[in-house]
């Protein structure tokens, strides 16, 4: 039996749609891409203040513009973040191409973001981490951000998420400590 997600989770499109109903029980709101019209963000709001809204889009450029848009009109929204790898077929990146429970255990670890951007992490801890001006920065972000759940993300938006995201000084350090593992250092 799958599980039933009482929030409406934010689609790009139809095989998006198809892929979540195919892993849990939940309604949809297709974006139709990143051409999201003026009706589809109202309709995002209402559902927003009357249920709750989880933004899940393509771990891709497309799918991190469309999940800034929305995020904008939709404050407190919960997101969920699918690994690139989960996400891939034939080099093709989408939520369609997950299996049911990659995108179970995705709609498992969302995360919520807060509307004030003041949290414990700090512009130094992604130095020190090796997550900006490093030259496997990309990398170690790409690492990170699965480990934490926040998805990958360039230096600027990948600080943006730790703080709005409230990433706990203990949670970032625990994380970077396994990442570290895996890299071997």
């Amino acid at each position: 039996m799958n599980r039933v997600i009482k929030e409406i989770i934010v689609v790009e499109g139809k095989d998006d749609t198809a892929a979540v109903k195919r892993a849990v029980e939940a309604d949809t709101i297709e974006t139709n891409g990143s051409a999201i019209g003026e009706d589809v963000l109202r309709r995002i709001a209402l559902a927003n203040e009357r249920r709750g809204i989880i933004i899940f889009t393509d771990p891709d450029h497309a799918g991190e513009r469309i999940r800034k848009i929305v995020a904008r009109h939709a404050p407190g929204c919960k997101h969920a973040f699918l690994p690139q790898e989960k996400a891939l077929y034939k080099g093709d990146i989408g939520i369609e191409n997950a299996s049911p429970e990659a995108i179970r255990q995705a709609l498992s670890e969302l995360r919520t973001e807060s509307a004030s951007e003041t949290g414990e992490i700090s512009w130094e801890d992604l130095m020190e981490a090796g997550l900006i001006v490093h030259p496997d920065a990309a990398n170690r972000r790409l690492l990170l951000g699965k480990l934490l759940g926040i998805g990958y993300a360039n230096g600027k938006q990948f600080y943006k998420r730790c703080t709005s995201f409230r990433i706990s000084k203990e949670e970032f350090m625990a994380a970077r400590k396994q990442m570290e593992e895996k890299l071997g250092e």
